[in-house]
């Protein structure tokens, strides 16, 4: 199997491994898209990956992405919770959408419980840790067997 796949990674998530270990561990971002990247190169993708604090950067990334990516995996951490324009750009997106997220949002402040994005991504994993981008990868290795069956 032979896929493209485009990590994208939100506000604030260039901090990971120094911001707030408690909520979202010592690994660094970088770390977390090694794991990921063993993953999905152990069944023949691609990996990408663009990190931004910019909203209409990660919109442009998604836009670029259709037709290019047989998957997008995004952690767009707080914008998670409000970005009406992220969910419209995953909602044209014709391959498969997953979100990730380190922790677990519905265990955490009120304002994080609502995710735009749920609604047009194909699953949703978090709270699990060092192991979420990783299941992702699998979620995405498992849909694509599917799809080719």
């Amino acid at each position: 199997m032979s896929a493209q796949i485009l990590v994208l990674s939100g506000p604030n998530l260039n901090l990971l491994g120094s911001r707030d270990p408690a909520v979202y561990g010592t690994m660094t971002l970088e770390e977390h898209l090694a794991a990921f990247t063993v993953v999905a190169e152990g069944f023949g993708a691609r990996v990408d990956h663009v990190q931004s604090n910019f909203e209409g950067q990660l919109v442009d990334q998604i836009h670029g992405a259709r037709g290019k990516y047989a998957a997008i995996v995004i952690n767009a951490g707080a914008l998670t919770h409000y970005s009406w324009s992220l969910r419209d750009a995953l909602d044209v997106f014709d391959g498969i959408s997953i979100e990730v997220h380190l922790s677990n949002p519905a265990g955490r402040e009120p304002f994080r419980h609502v995710s735009t994005l749920a609604a047009v991504v194909d699953g949703t994993i978090a709270g699990f840790g060092q192991l979420s981008y990783e299941l992702a990868a699998y979620a995405i290795r498992d849909i694509l067997n599917a799809r080719s069956e």
